[in-house]
């Protein structure tokens, strides 16, 4: 798929190399869901990511000085906020060997350092701070990451995830700390604009490492 470096709607201090705003998801299989290529989520800016960078950038002191891993990382919005923010460590975490691909390259060009792996949260380090964005969109991956979300709380300080009222979004275990009203292309996902919310984990609120 073609990208252009742009900035990202609700976080233009970072640029990433995404699809054109008339783009969709699925335009480069020429609008065919293919099984055994994964969608190019790394090309588009989403709004649970873009509400998890926002929420970084504005509040450093949640990353800075800690050790962050983002999954499902897509284009690596959210993990290149943290690193702007001042986070000792990112790594960035995807299944989709083209997403930690772009993850890299969005990192090189806004000068951080990110590092990225073709590779899900099981597989992932110790990390003070984890963050996921848009991770809920169907009822399995939902069910999956929930799963992996709740066995990595017991050993990470904070748990951030960003999720514009996807369907599978398990409220019950977090609470709201922010919401914004994100950007989006209407070619993804029929509106320009989708309200976003900022949620911590319930079990990991009371961590000793969490300054919030």
């Amino acid at each position: 798929m073609r990208t252009e470096l742009l900035p990202v709607p609700l976080a233009p201090e970072i640029s990433l190399h995404l699809a054109g705003g008339g783009t969709g998801l699925f335009d480069a299989t020429g609008g065919e869901f293919r099984s055994d290529v994964p969608p190019p989520f790394w090309a588009f800016a989403w709004a649970g990511g873009q509400a998890l960078a926002r929420y970084v950038l504005d509040h450093p002191e949640t990353v800075a000085g800690r050790r962050v891993l983002d999954v499902a990382c897509g284009s690596g919005v959210a993990a290149i906020a943290a690193a702007r923010a001042g986070a000792a460590t990112v790594e960035a975490l995807d299944l989709d060997p083209a997403a930690a691909e772009a993850a890299e390259r969005n990192a090189a060009a806004n000068g951080v350092t990110v590092r990225t792996r073709a590779a899900d949260i099981s597989d992932a380090g110790p990390a003070d701070v984890i963050l996921a964005g848009d991770v809920f969109y169907t009822r399995s991956v939902a069910g999956t990451m929930t799963a992996a979300l709740r066995r990595a709380a017991g050993s990470s300080g904070l748990i951030l995830v960003g999720d514009p009222g996807r369907g599978y979004f398990p409220e019950r275990l977090f609470v709201r700390r922010a919401q914004y009203t994100v950007p989006v292309p209407a070619a993804l996902e029929e509106t320009d604009a989708l309200a976003t919310g900022v949620w911590e984990m319930r079990n990991t609120m009371h961590s000793s490492t969490n300054k919030l």
